[in-house]
């Protein structure tokens, strides 16, 4: 091929198989005899008609997934005129001899379409919150959302829940967007569309107030500042404003360095006035926090998901003060956020010496060959300090680059791991805290 054939033959191909690295092709050409359902918009600013026309509308309309249900068209040609009568061009040569129904093409009305996405939509939202207990208001759709937060599996067991209301509200925003501007041509009168407005505005605080009470709003720490900006100025409808130094800050974030009352009132101010509420959205941040980090120290966090329980418990009882009972929720919140218990030796300097020290400890699942105290240690907190040190030690000489995901490297690892612990049944528990913790 030519250098300009082999240019395009890449650029399509990418187009096709890498739509996020190769976003928009500025061509005369691809209109005809070429397929890439990946491709959303189509701008049509030359003359074209009958199979031409109808074939370089269809380079857009082809679906691809669940998050696209149609393509954009933008006609500066006018030619959607002539669309009609492409349509029955294309359809004139159809082969209609196997009998059955007839492969036409039909036109549909964009508005009629519209509304039915958007009457749709509701309707989902509708049946999803219709199991809510009376009177439906927010500590009702919490409770339903996130469950009971006495019962430590109720939160990921109703994570389906959760997520499907955030993608159908997702489908109310993009079905009320697409026809926001033509409500009343679509048929709607003045009060069905203040209606429609009210809902939207009520799904929309819905989902951010059942986000916050689960833990799982977006923590924008991990990311670099350039993607914060692009965040903000994009994904944001309002203009990005400073509200305090800590508005990026998660609920357990803020409740550590502001403390529980500011924390309370800065993002808990809608419902700060309902201690059961403000109490359970805690507690599933907390348990939250506890379920995404478990795998790096799976000790630590069960004995934190056993404290969170025994502070949930009296509350639920009433046979604790609310004022003590914010002062131990906030005390366990930093030991969460901190993801080390207090004053620990100082030899464990790294969080991956303080997990391998936490999960050897007496009482943490290893066998009695491991646990034992052997002759030379008086302490048996001695013992799982050394064969953390020692572990710690052997893993970092003996890690191949890249190790994990790689069996043959992988066992690298466990081969070194064996050689300290010598018992293999500890060699796998430990490696599933070694593999969930960055530094090694």
């Amino acid at each position: 091929m030519t250098r300009t054939e082999a240019y395009e033959t890449e650029v399509k191909a990418r187009f096709i198989k890498e739509p996020a690295n190769m976003k928009l092709l500025v061509v005369d050409k691809l209109l005809t005899g070429y397929d890439a359902p990946p491709c959303t918009y189509i701008y049509l600013d030359k003359s074209m008609q009958d199979h031409a026309l109808f074939q370089a509308i269809c380079r857009t309309i082809r679906l691809d997934g669940e998050d696209k249900d149609f393509g954009y068209i933008v006609d500066y040609k006018d030619l959607f005129k002539k669309v009609e009568k492409a349509g029955a061009v294309y359809t004139s040569e159809l082969d209609h001899s196997a009998g059955g129904a007839y492969p036409e093409i039909l036109l549909k009305d964009p508005l009629d379409q519209g509304r039915g996405r958007l009457d749709d939509a509701l309707e989902t939202l509708a049946v999803l919150c219709e199991p809510v207990e009376p009177p439906k208001g927010e500590p009702e759709h919490i409770h339903y959302f996130r469950g009971n937060t006495e019962i430590p599996t109720d939160l990921q067991e109703r994570e389906p829940l959760r997520a499907a209301l955030y993608k159908a509200t997702v489908a109310l925003i993009r079905a009320y967007a697409n026809i926001a501007d033509d409500l009343e041509a679509a048929g709607y009168r003045a009060a069905g569309i203040a209606g429609i407005k009210n809902q939207l505005d009520h799904y929309l605080k819905l989902r951010e107030i059942i986000r916050e009470a689960s833990g799982e709003t977006l923590d924008l720490k991990p990311y670099e500042a350039d993607m914060r900006h692009l965040i903000d100025t994009y994904i944001q409808a309002d203009e990005a404003r400073t509200i305090s130094p800590f508005e990026n800050l998660s609920l357990i974030d803020l409740i550590v360095k502001t403390g529980i009352a500011d924390a309370i009132a800065s993002q808990l101010g809608t419902i700060k006035e309902n201690r059961d509420a403000v109490a359970e959205t805690i507690e599933n941040n907390v348990r939250s926090k506890i379920i995404k980090e478990q795998l790096s120290d799976p000790a630590f966090h069960a004995a934190l998901s056993a404290q969170l329980q025994e502070i949930i418990e009296p509350r639920k009882a009433k046979t604790i003060e609310y004022e003590e009972y914010l002062q131990r929720i906030a005390e366990l919140a930093r030991q969460a956020e901190a993801g080390q218990p207090d004053d620990p030796p100082a030899e464990l300097d790294t969080p991956g010496k303080r997990a391998l020290w936490n999960n050897l400890k007496p009482g943490q699942g290893q066998s009695e060959a491991v646990g034992a105290e052997p002759k030379g240690y008086g302490d048996p907190l001695d013992r799982a300090l050394e064969l953390a040190l020692k572990i710690d030690a052997a893993v970092k000489q003996a890690r191949p680059d890249g190790w994990r995901g790689m069996k043959a490297k992988e066992q690298v690892i466990k081969a070194a791991l064996f050689g300290v612990l010598q018992d293999m049944a500890e060699v796998e528990r430990l490696f599933l805290v070694i593999q969930a913790q960055p530094e090694y």
